[in-house]
């Protein structure tokens, strides 16, 4: 079948509603550029990625484009577009599927499936080579953040239940990297109601029974949900943060955004 495929699908199909902005939060230009495309250069630069997918919805898809030529991003790794979904797991569901159908086939034996959200716009190349990596002699690959927090647990939404384990909890990032044809077909014995219910893009993959290395994660790497959060992107890339250095090595902490 030839050498393995190393897949990322690129997720850009929320409404960013806690952002109070009257379009996607990654469709928001950040000094005079779309946000999605930040993620997407480094994507699209680093050599361990064969090919992108990127879940936007169509009214997006030109404008994506157009924009990433006019930073010099080198568009011809991006293979095509697929339709959002109903949730952000059925959006991954319908890129590998899109992936699938432009291929004519299965996912081959050593194809991976990188998983990243265009709300995460300072990945590291350094990152993505790392799980990668690591997701070779693994069924997959996730960094984490440990808690720097004490964390409790309630029950009821009022009252303390319990404390928790804070050095066993740990907060997860993307990118999410698997065996292609093992995570898909974790995902089809979800269907046709419990793939709702998915949280995070790893859930289906423990539910399988994937074995799925955490690697440290990034402090920089941050989800933008909020004003707060791209007030606090603009301020790192004020700082000139070097996008492709390897991954930080914190102490501890979490963004909160997962």
């Amino acid at each position: 079948m030839g050498r393995s495929i190393n897949t990322a699908i690129l997720l850009s199909g929320g409404v960013g509603t806690r952002l109070a902005s009257d379009i996607p939060k990654q469709y928001i230009r950040v000094e005079g550029r779309m946000l999605i495309t930040y993620a997407l250069e480094i994507l699209a630069e680093t050599p361990d990625i064969d090919e992108i997918q990127i879940v936007a919805d169509i009214k997006w898809r030109e404008d994506i484009l157009t924009d990433a030529e006019a930073r010099g991003i080198p568009v011809g790794k991006i293979k095509g577009f697929a339709q959002p979904g109903a949730t952000r797991q059925m959006s991954v569901v319908n890129g590998m599927q899109a992936v699938l159908q432009r291929r004519g086939q299965m996912a081959g034996t050593g194809d991976r499936l990188v998983i990243h959200d265009a709300a995460r716009p300072l990945v590291t190349s350094g990152l993505l080579q790392e799980c990668i990596k690591q997701a070779e002699s693994h069924d997959g690959a996730m960094p984490v953040l440990p808690m720097r927090d004490t964390v409790y647990l309630s029950r009821d939404g009022k009252s303390v239940s319990e404390l928790l384990e804070r050095n066993q909890i740990f907060a997860g990032q993307a990118p999410e990297v698997f065996d292609f044809k093992k995570y898909y077909e974790a995902n089809l014995k979800l269907f046709p109601h419990k793939i709702l219910q998915i949280n995070g893009s790893t859930e289906p993959a423990v539910m399988a029974g994937m074995d799925v290395v955490m690697i440290p994660g990034d402090e920089n790497n941050f989800k933008i949900t909020t004003p707060a959060d791209l007030e606090r992107f603009r301020r790192v890339l004020r700082a000139g943060h070097r996008r492709g250095e390897g991954p930080e090595m914190p102490d501890g902490g979490t963004d909160g955004e997962r």
